[in-house]
């Protein structure tokens, strides 16, 4: 009997062509937006985003301070949508994420930021969703219609712009240039999909993620897409945290998965997962830097802050494999929808 192929599926072998038409048709609003971002020369950035969106802004929180030396902080929806608090943001740039743009607290808060004296900026897929409206500076990710309920094509894609911006407003060209390498390498990681980490979770009910730097934001990620999809207790850890009270409760077989970027993060991460192998777990890397814990197939890319992005690719085609492996349909996780709106 033939394996039905599922809409996450299809949307995960999307993703370089998504990037790719993302990089075609978005140079004119992202290089205007740089501009005025540049013009400005805010002292801080606040994102405002919920789910995989806010994984989103933990990624470029760790590049916009990496690159431009610009600090970032996550607001909560609700200090806008239930508080509707008054806060101190001039000279500052509010960046709200969200594929459909439509949930109201992502827009009071990314509305009052506005009042408040931020430049607002949004990455959505959606140009004329209620939340490119209330922004200043829209920006379309370009993902084109995303079907499933777990989020893949719009992560990448949003995380794509908001680097982009951030690689354009400092005028890094070596972290351009890796930009615009993307397609044929996310493609790349779209065919890989770690069996041997799928054995290893088997019937287990439990199990760590890892990260470090922006590494950590597809750590977050992952742990998300293993409760949504595979409904999976997942946890996930900086690996500088985890050796601090969640190791306790590893014990033989215990999965942990951990991922990290070609960058100064890799050997503390290394390092960690060879300990956390020592206690009797079941851990799996994206570095060759492992000595006791097990190396996975991974694709790097031209530049450290574009690693991630090819290692939750190929977290998705496994995600989705494991999921159909336990009879679960991944397009329709119990209990969600495509689209949550909170106030």
């Amino acid at each position: 009997m033939q394996h039905q192929i599922t809409r996450m599926r299809r949307e995960i072998d999307e993703i370089p062509a998504a990037v790719d038409r993302l990089l075609t048709h978005g140079q004119a609003d992202i290089a205007a937006v740089a501009d005025v971002a540049r013009d400005l020369d805010p002292t801080f950035m606040v994102t405002v985003a919920r789910g995989s969106s806010d994984h989103v802004c933990t990624y470029l929180k760790y590049a916009s301070e990496i690159v431009l030396g610009v600090p970032v902080a996550s607001v909560g929806p609700s200090i806008g949508s239930v508080y509707d608090s008054v806060l101190k943001l001039q000279n500052g740039l509010c960046l709200s994420v969200s594929q459909s743009g439509k949930s109201p607290d992502i827009l009071a808060m990314a509305s009052n930021a506005g009042r408040d004296g931020a430049m607002t900026v949004a990455l959505t897929n959606d140009a004329q969703s209620p939340l490119a409206k209330a922004s200043t500076y829209p920006i379309d990710i370009q993902a084109g219609p995303e079907l499933s309920v777990a989020a893949t094509k719009t992560f990448v894609t949003s995380a794509v712009a908001g680097l982009w911006l951030l690689a354009e407003w400092s005028k890094d060209a070596a972290l351009l240039s890796a930009i615009r390498a993307l397609p044929q390498q996310l493609d790349a990681a779209t065919k890989i999909s770690w069996p041997e980490v799928r054995a290893a979770i088997g019937e287990n009910s439990s199990l760590f993620t890892l990260g470090r730097g922006q590494a950590l934001a597809v750590s977050n990620e992952a742990a998300l897409k293993f409760k949504e999809t595979c409904q999976l207790h997942a946890e996930s850890y900086s690996s500088a945290e985890v050796l601090h009270g969640p190791v306790s409760i590893v014990q033989d077989g215990f999965p942990v998965l951990g991922f990290a970027a070609a960058d100064a993060a890799e050997m503390p991460l290394s390092e960690v997962a060879d300990a956390i192998s020592a206690k009797g777990a079941q851990v799996f890397a994206t570095t060759d830097k492992v000595k006791q814990a097990v190396r996975v197939d991974h694709v790097r890319t031209d530049h450290a802050l574009t690693d991630p992005l090819s290692l939750i690719v190929s977290f998705y085609s496994m995600v989705e494999a494991f999921a159909a492996s336990r009879g679960i349909d991944p397009d329709a996780p119990r209990h969600l929808k495509k689209v949550t709106e909170t106030v």
